[in-house]
């Protein structure tokens, strides 16, 4: 999966980095929590809930990507697997990971906590 660019704003990244999350964890609580209880306990109350909290996370979610895009942060073709990486459970998470190193990298300062 690529990430943005080295020379991409450590500040931007830490926000995708915590969209990335907030979405990966309402897709996972969508698909593994609610849509269950609706087909097996007969409970459509939580796709209700957790469907619209998710649509929003994801909307924001794509909406940074093609900020950053757009704005030069990293280019749109390495931006595609982000895209597809917030289709798949838990693939977030391992996008969250992953800028994780990408900020450590774009400061080094700031990762040995000074």
């Amino acid at each position: 999966m690529s990430l943005p660019d080295n020379q991409a704003d450590p500040a931007f990244l830490r926000q995708l980095r915590l969209m990335a999350m907030v979405e990966a964890s309402t897709l996972v609580a969508l698909l593994f929590v609610a849509v269950p209880l609706k087909h097996l306990a007969d409970w459509p109350l939580g796709v209700r809930a957790i469907g619209p909290i998710h649509g929003l996370a994801f909307l924001g979610y794509i909406w940074m990507l093609f900020q950053g895009a757009g704005a030069g942060l990293f280019r749109q073709r390495r931006a595609w697997p982000l895209v597809v990486s917030a289709f798949i459970p838990f693939a977030g998470f391992m996008t969250a990971h992953r800028l994780s190193h990408q900020i450590g990298a774009a400061s080094p300062l700031e990762s040995n906590g000074r």
